[in-house]
């Protein structure tokens, strides 16, 4: 919270109510939320806030450094407030996105192709798969499956 406090105050920007507990919900989850999510979230402690306000304070966190997008559209992209080098596991069926971190992807050699398509800032490994709950919600026999053996 310091750290966004003095981002504010170095920008010349307002620290209101609702910016702190908008930056205090992305901060405080590990599940990277997109806007809709952190406005039902901050919406039961402050039912006044527009799902405008929520997302003109994350597209203003973003432009402070202070949290990151995940994902390829702004309109239904993720948020993310740990900017130290980590990478995401992401579940196919039902969207749950975490952390991990890992020196070998840290320390990834790009080709020397990619200087063909821009100047590289930043990498981060996405894996893409099925999260522990989906897979033991697959496994569970369903009741027609049940009905059909002997």
């Amino acid at each position: 919270m310091r750290r966004f406090e003095q981002a504010c105050r170095a920008a010349g920007i307002k620290l209101t109510h609702q910016r702190i507990e908008i930056f205090r919900e992305v901060a405080g989850t590990g599940d990277h939320p997109d806007a809709e999510t952190i406005h039902r979230r901050v919406r039961k402690r402050m039912p006044t806030v527009s799902l405008d306000t929520i997302y003109r304070t994350l597209w203003m966190l973003v432009g402070l450094g202070m949290i990151q997008t995940l994902g390829a559209g702004r309109e239904r992209a993720r948020f993310d407030a740990n900017l130290d080098q980590h990478h995401h596991f992401v579940c196919v069926k039902c969207g749950l996105t975490r952390d991990f971190y890992s020196k070998d992807f840290d320390e990834l050699t790009l080709p020397i192709s990619i200087e063909e398509i821009g100047r590289v800032e930043a990498t981060h490994v996405e894996a893409r798969g099925i999260c522990r709950e989906c897979a033991a919600r697959e496994a569970r026999p369903t009741p027609a499956d049940a009905d059909a053996q002997p």
